[in-house]
């Protein structure tokens, strides 16, 4: 079935569709990961976004049910170059089409994907249209112009979980269709007026609150691989929640959208700053930023991909990241913030990295949990274990 993506400036390509048919508006990005597109289409910071793979080959090894990272596909739209229709891998238990049809995910193939990566690069990102049903190059024009961006959105409500819940080890299979905003059927949900359940009888080094901007699976995995009891909480939740549960440490999640109109989580953190250790990851990362008196702003085209290189400033290392970030926080506007940079992207010097000077605060722009990417940047859940320890032993 043919299908045609029309950009916000009149580009218009063509391809052929290998999921649902539909039409679907986004912001056009692309990423450039070699492997580990499940992750990706499940990565909540997607929302709103329609992804480009630059990896020519995508689909070869199918879909299992362990390696979602939220409870289904968050993307507006996917593309790639060539899809793998036969799908050869011992833990595939279905095609990347079967799978994008299941949960209604517009998706075309046939693309020239360097060309587009290279009109982002050179333009910058941009909205666009994907449909199978008006093939009218003119009409989706209109209607791709006057869909709302991405720049003044709040999208983290439409990722957060509805109500808090205790994480455990378990992922929720591919079967368990429940909306974004349910949260994990295997995991315990609660209220804040009846407190916290007791949910498992081994013992925990840590209890760790997560708000919730769009969490990925695997950051709570990190944190229950450390030994934590980890409590996840809506991102509306407020300071006073939140320090009820006396939490030993708060986990800022990653999260779509533009970090200056999510003004109820900085604030929220602005709240929190000083009552425990902080560590926020990309969205995370800019909310701390935010909530220091810092500013955000729109990079051209972002970071997207498992192979972003930065450099940690404190010990003069390369890390090779997995990041997904449309935004950034502005270095210019940290200075009497109490913040410094401790690490910067190589590509651009833009902020990946901060640390607060007086509080147990850190952040990075990237993600640790690594899913899909390298592991050179685990150590930071380390530090934040120590950091935690450090707090406590202060009485």
């Amino acid at each position: 079935m043919k299908a045609l993506l029309v950009l916000e400036d009149g580009t218009v390509f063509e391809g052929r569709s290998f999921g649902v048919s539909g039409e679907r508006v986004g912001e056009v990005v692309f990423n450039t990961s070699i492997t580990g597109y499940q992750e990706i289409l499940t990565d909540p910071s997607y929302k709103g976004q329609i992804v480009t793979m630059t990896y020519p080959l995508i689909g070869n090894y199918g879909i299992n049910s362990e390696d979602p990272e939220s409870r289904g596909p968050q993307v507006e739209g996917f593309i790639v170059r060539e899809y793998s229709e036969l799908p050869s891998n011992w833990r595939s238990e279905k095609s990347l089409g079967e799978y994008l049809r299941e949960h209604n995910v517009v998706a075309i193939e046939g693309v020239d994907t360097r060309a587009l990566t290279r009109h982002i690069r050179l333009e910058g990102a941009m909205k666009g249209i994907l449909s199978t049903l008006d093939l009218d190059p003119h009409s989706l024009l209109a209607k791709c112009r006057a869909a709302p961006g991405l720049v003044g959105r709040d999208l983290v409500r439409l990722v957060t979980t509805s109500h808090p819940y205790l994480w455990r080890a378990t992922t929720p299979p591919l079967e368990r269709k429940k909306p974004v905003t349910e949260g994990p059927r295997d995991q315990l949900a609660f209220n804040f007026d009846k407190g916290l359940p007791e949910a498992e009888e081994e013992e925990h080094r840590f209890h760790v609150v997560t708000i919730d901007c769009g969490v990925k699976f695997n950051s709570l995995r990190r944190l229950r691989e450390r030994g934590c009891r980890v409590t996840v909480v809506p991102a509306h939740t407020s300071a006073e929640e939140i320090l009820s549960l006396q939490p030993d440490g708060i986990y800022l999640s990653n999260g779509p959208g533009d970090p200056a109109a999510v003004t109820y989580v900085f604030e929220t953190v602005r709240e929190l700053l000083g009552h425990c250790p902080i560590f926020g990851i990309c969205l995370g990362h800019q909310m701390i930023g935010l909530a220091c008196g810092g500013r955000t702003f729109k990079l051209k085209f972002g970071h997207r991909g498992g192979n972003q290189p930065v450099k940690n400033l404190k010990t003069g290392r390369v890390e090779i990241t997995s990041q997904n970030h449309g935004f950034a926080v502005d270095a210019d506007s940290l200075e009497g913030t109490g913040l410094r940079v401790t690490h910067i992207n190589l590509n651009d010097y833009t902020v990946e990295g901060m640390e607060h000077e007086t509080l147990p605060v850190f952040c990075v722009q990237y993600h640790p949990e690594a899913a899909p990417g390298p592991h050179d940047a685990d150590y930071l859940f380390t530090r934040f274990m120590e950091l935690m320890a450090q707090w406590r032993s202060r009485g």
